[in-house]
C-alpha cells in the first residue's frame, strides 16, 4: 500500500498486556485522540460493551501520535479457559463507528469474526523468547508463534497463558540503515516530539536527522575531545568482540522520537504502509551495505501482520535486557561512570528507558508505573513542542534511580520476573570487573517471593545456569581486564551474587519446583538441576530460548558445544573449579540433534507446558523455519 494523505486512526496495536478475569489491559498507538468502545463476547455468556472514556490513559508523543493504555476493571468476571472474542470499536471523525475487523482485518484468524483471548485458570503453558533483531537474516519467531496459534484456534485450552518476552524486544543499539531511514520517515509522518541535545556536535533532533553522520557514522556526533575516547569505545561499539559477535552501534538510536518510532515499526505493519523512505546519500561501501540490509528488512516487514495478530491474541509480559537500551548496559562500574558521566550518552540511555516505560513496562504493572507515566505526560505536554531539557533530564534521573521494574503475577505457579539490569551488585575488587546481575537486596526480595512457594516460574533474561565453557572464557577475559570484549555478564561472574544465588537454592525453605526461563545468548538449551547432598532440595529447570530472530555464529557454537561436553563431562575435575559444584546439572539433548549437540542454534520461540505441580512436562522450541525441536526428559528421573 502506498503512502496516503489520510492517516489511519491506529498505527500499532492493540497488544494484549496484563489480563485476569476482572481486568484487561491493552496498548496501542493512535494518530489522534480517540473515542473507543470495547465489546467482549464470552462463548457462553452475554456480551459486555464498555465505553472506554474512563478506562484509558492517553500520552501524546507527537503532533499525530498518541499512546493509549486501556485498563478496564470489569463489573462481571470473565470465564476461565474459554475463548473470549473482543472488538475494539473506534469512532471516526465523521461520527461513525468502525469495528476492529474493519480497520485491522489482519488481526483476525481465518474463519474468525473477531480476535480473541483466553484467561487461563493456571499458568499451564508459556510461550517465551528473546532477542528479535529485525536485520538478522533469518525468519521471525513471532511469525512462527502466529502460525502455531492459528493451528490451535479450535482448542482454546491449548493456548499459552502468557507470551513472555524476556529481553531485547528492540535493538536500540544495533540498527540497520533501512530501518533507521524508516524510523526517520515515521518521525516526520507522525510529527514525533523533538528535543534539544547537549554534549553532541548537533544542537537538536532535527539537526541530527539531517546530519551527514546520521547513517553509519553516529559515533562522529560526539565532540572530538580526549575525554570522549572511553565513551566511544564502550558506548558506540569501538571494541571488537572476536569471541562472540562484533557490536555494530554506528546507527545507535538516540532521540526519544527514534526510540518510540522503532516500537511502532517492529510491532505493526501499518507504519510501513504510511511511509515511503528513500535511501539517504551514502558512500559506495555504506550504500552496498544498505542494499543488503534492505532485502532483510523488507522480508521482516512482510511478516508483521502475523506478529501483530499473535500479540493481539496472547497476553504479553515484557522485561528489558541490554539491547532494549544499549549493548553491555551497566556491565561494570567503570562502564556506568563513562556512560552516565557524559550528558549525551546519559540522554540516549534515558530516552531508551522512557520509551521502554511507555511501550513495554507500563502494560506489565500499570498501578506501580502510573506515577512515572504521569511524570512523562508532564514532560511531553501536548506532544507538539520540543521537550524542555531540564524537565527531560529530571525524568531521566528519576528513571535511572527507580527500583521497581521487576514484577510478579500471582497464579499457579507464580510468575516472578526479574530486573537483572538496574539493580547491579558492583564489584568491590575492581570497577573494571563485571557487576553482579542483582545486588544482595534484590536477591533477598526474590528469595522472599520464593519462600514457601511450592512452584514458581522465574524469568531471568540471562540464564542463571549457563554453558560452563563460555562462562569460563568470559572469566579469562575478565581476568585480563577486558570484560567488554565478550559481554562477560553471567550469574557466576560476580562472586557475591553467585554465592547468594546458590545459597537461596540451598535454603531449607525453598524446596519447590522452580522453572527458570531465560534468553540473551542466541541459542537454546535445557538443564535439569538438583542440589547435591540435600534431603529437601528444590528441583530446578533452566530453560533458555534465544533468539526470536537472532542466532549464534554456527561453527563457533558447534566448537563450544563439543568442547563443553568434553571438558565439563560428569567425570571431569574441572567441574570442581566452578562455583556451582554443589549442584548436579544434567543437560537435555534436543531430539533433532545430529551429533550429540545440546545447544540448539536456530531462530524461533520456546513453548513449555507445566503440570499442576509446576513440573515441565513438555519443552520445545518452535523454529522460525516451521519445524520444531523437543527437549525430552531423561529416561532416569533425577533424585
Amino acid at each position: 500500500m502506498n503512502r496516503t494523505d489520510t492517516l489511519p486512526d491506529i498505527v500499532a496495536g492493540p497488544l494484549l498486556r496484563r489480563i485476569s478475569t476482572t481486568r484487561l489491559v491493552l496498548w496501542l498507538v493512535a494518530t489522534r485522540p480517540l473515542n473507543m468502545t470495547l465489546v467482549l463476547r464470552p462463548g457462553h455468556a452475554d456480551s459486555q460493551s464498555i465505553g472506554l472514556a474512563h478506562h484509558q490513559q492517553c500520552i501524546p508523543i507527537g503532533q499525530r501520535a498518541f499512546i493509549y493504555l486501556i485498563d478496564c476493571e470489569l463489573e462481571s468476571a470473565l470465564p476461565c479457559d474459554e475463548r473470549i472474542e473482543y472488538d475494539l470499536q473506534v469512532e471516526t471523525q465523521q461520527g461513525e463507528w468502525r469495528s476492529l475487523p474493519e480497520w485491522a482485518p489482519w488481526l483476525c484468524y481465518d474463519g474468525a469474526t473477531y480476535p480473541a483471548f483466553v484467561v487461563a485458570s493456571r499458568h499451564h503453558r508459556l510461550m517465551h523468547g528473546s532477542c528479535r533483531k529485525p536485520h538478522h537474516d533469518s525468519a521471525d519467531g513471532l511469525v512462527r508463534a502466529d502460525s502455531w496459534l492459528a493451528e490451535q484456534q479450535s482448542a482454546s485450552t491449548e493456548w499459552p497463558a502468557w507470551l513472555l518476552m524476556t529481553g531485547d524486544q528492540v535493538y536500540a543499539d544495533d540498527v540497520a540503515g533501512p530501518m533507521l531511514r524508516a524510523v526517520h520517515a515515521l518521525i516526520e509522518r507522525l510529527g514525533l516530539v523533538d528535543e534539544w541535545l547537549e554534549g553532541a556536535t548537533v544542537d537538536d533532533s532535527q539537526a541530527l536527522y539531517r546530519s551527514p553522520d546520521s547513517y553509519y557514522r553516529r559515533a562522529e556526533l560526539l565532540p572530538d575531545v580526549t575525554s570522549n575516547v572511553a565513551l566511544r569505545e564502550r558506548f558506540f561499539g569501538g571494541v571488537k568482540k572476536p569471541v562472540f559477535t562484533s557490536a555494530n552501534a554506528h546507527n545507535h538510536l538516540m532521540t526519544l522520537a527514534e526510540m518510540l518510532a522503532m516500537y511502532c515499526l517492529v510491532w505493526s505493519p501499518v507504519p510501513w504502509q504510511i511511509i515511503a523512505p528513500e535511501a539517504p546519500a551514502l558512500d559506495e561501501k555504506d550504500a552496498e551495505l544498505y542494499r543488503q540490509e534492505q532485502a532483510v528488512i523488507d522480508t521482516f516487514a512482510e511478516g508483521l501482520p502475523q506478529c501483530a495478530r499473535v500479540m493481539a491474541h496472547l497476553p504479553s509480559l515484557m522485561i528489558f535486557d541490554d539491547h532494549d537500551v544499549t549493548d553491555d548496559w551497566n556491565l561494570t562500574a567503570d562502564w556506568e561512570r563513562a556512560a552516565y558521566g557524559h550528558p549525551f550518552s546519559k540522554r540516549i540511555i534515558g530516552n531508551a528507558l522512557v520509551a521502554y516505560l511507555l511501550c513495554q513496562a507500563w502494560g506489565n504493572d500499570p498501578d506501580k508505573l502510573n506515577p512515572l507515566v504521569h511524570h512523562a505526560l508532564t514532560l511531553l505536554g501536548g506532544g507538539d513542542q520540543p521537550l524542555v531539557c531540564a524537565e527531560q533530564d529530571g525524568l531521566i534521573e528519576r528513571l535511572l534511580r527507580f527500583q521497581g521494574w521487576e514484577f510478579q503475577v500471582p497464579g499457579t505457579p507464580a510468575l516472578i520476573v526479574l530486573d537483572t539490569r538496574t539493580r547491579r551488585w558492583r564489584s568491590e575488587r575492581s570497577p573494571h570487573r563485571p557487576s553482579g546481575l542483582m545486588d544482595w537486596e534484590a536477591l533477598m526480595e526474590m528469595q522472599q517471593a520464593l519462600m514457601g512457594a511450592k512452584s514458581a516460574v522465574i524469568v531471568s533474561p540471562a540464564p542463571m545456569f549457563g554453558v560452563k565453557l563460555i562462562e569460563g572464557i568470559q572469566k579469562l577475559f575478565t581476568l585480563a581486564g577486558k570484560p567488554l570484549v565478550v559481554d562477560a555478564e553471567n550469574w557466576m561472574a560476580h562472586r557475591g551474587a553467585a554465592n547468594t544465588l546458590l545459597q537461596i537454592w540451598q535454603h531449607s525453605k525453598t524446596p519447590g519446583n522452580y522453572v527458570i526461563l531465560s534468553g540473551d545468548v542466541h541459542y537454546s538449551f535445557v538443564y535439569d538441576i538438583v542440589v547435591r547432598h540435600q534431603r529437601r532440595s528444590p528441583h530446578l529447570w533452566q530453560i533458555t530460548s534465544s533468539g526470536i530472530k537472532n542466532t549464534f555464529p554456527k561453527n563457533l557454537l558447534n566448537t563450544f558445544d563439543r568442547l563443553n561436553r568434553w571438558l565439563y563431562a560428569p567425570w571431569s575435575p574441572l567441574n570442581w573449579f566452578t562455583k556451582r559444584r554443589k549442584l548436579s546439572v544434567h543437560p537435555r539433548d534436543p531430539d533433532r540433534a545430529s551429533a550429540g549437540e545440546r545447544l540448539w542454534n536456530a531462530s524461533g520461540i520456546g513453548l513449555v507446558t507445566l503440570d499442576e505441580k509446576g513440573h515441565p512436562i513438555d519443552i520445545r522450541q518452535l523454529d522460525a523455519d516451521g519445524s520444531e525441536v523437543v527437549f525430552p526428559a531423561r529416561e532416569k528421573p533425577l533424585i
